[in-house]
């Protein structure tokens, strides 16, 4: 059965709530196991992840509203994780040549190399992943419900 979102109240099948759990169960693997590998690199989790967010931000360097959205944090709460990464020389922060209001940020070398490291393991868990997350996903594999 498809599930829309008009419809999205059509009877779930034993199937459909075991390929749930399944994913959700791979998915808090993942993220468990992404922390180990930030903290055994060194940096907290939110470090990876905010240098993540300044390294993939489309269209340059990105502000701290940028990261904000990225992250799903309120912009003082990333203010405090920009002073953190700062103080460990993962990230700076440059003054926007056009808007002097607006702060940029970007990795610093170092900040760089971390996440160069941690983002090639990530892709090759990922990737390991696949076969196991890929029956959630796909329906030829046997979910009845493609993601919308």
């Amino acid at each position: 059965m498809t599930v829309t979102r008009d419809n999205p109240a059509q009877a779930l099948t034993d199937a459909d709530y075991e390929a749930l759990l399944g994913f959700r169960d791979e998915l808090r693997r993942f993220l468990h196991w992404s922390e180990q590998q930030a903290v055994a690199a060194g940096i907290t989790p939110a470090q990876y992840q905010l240098l993540l967010a300044v390294r993939g931000h489309v269209g340059g360097a990105p502000s701290i509203g940028d990261i904000a959205e990225h992250l799903l944090l309120r912009h003082h709460s990333v203010v405090g994780l920009v002073d953190r990464a700062v103080a460990a020389d993962l990230v700076e922060r440059r003054v926007d040549a056009e808007d002097q209001r607006l702060v940029r940020l970007r990795a610093t070398p170092r900040g760089a190399g971390l996440l160069r490291k941690l983002a090639s393991l990530h892709l090759a868990e990922l990737r390991r992943m696949m076969p196991v997350v890929t029956p959630h996903f796909v329906p030829e594999t046997g979910w009845s419900r493609p993601p919308r």
